[in-house]
């Protein structure tokens, strides 16, 4: 089965709730926590032993994949990320808040 990198872009003129981004990560059995980093914060490349489920709130971030290109996200835009994906991230100029779900395998 290939795993695959997926960014889901938020559809709608107004950016979601809060409310609206747990809800969605509990329809799909997801617990989810909220975290969220000042402007400029960086994660240096890594990887999770779990399907990682994420959702912007507020502002920005860019995931660089390794190998691979970049991904930013804005508020409510969604990222799938396989377990085992090397990745790296930078925050945006207002910082992040962001809504995290895990899952043992990908759905």
């Amino acid at each position: 089965m290939s795993q695959h990198v997926r960014v889901t872009r938020w559809q709608k003129t107004s950016p979601p709730s809060e409310g609206e981004l747990f809800a969605a990560l509990a329809a799909e059995g997801l617990t989810a926590y909220r975290w969220s980093n000042n402007p400029g914060d960086r994660y240096a490349p890594h990887t999770h032993p779990y399907h990682k489920v994420l959702y912007v709130v507020s502002g920005s971030i860019t995931f660089e994949l390794h190998p691979g290109g970049s991904i930013t996200l804005y508020p409510g835009d969604r990222l799938d990320l396989p377990a085992g994906t090397v990745h790296s991230a930078i925050v945006g100029a207002e910082g992040v808040v962001c809504l995290e779900g895990h899952r043992l395998t990908s759905t």
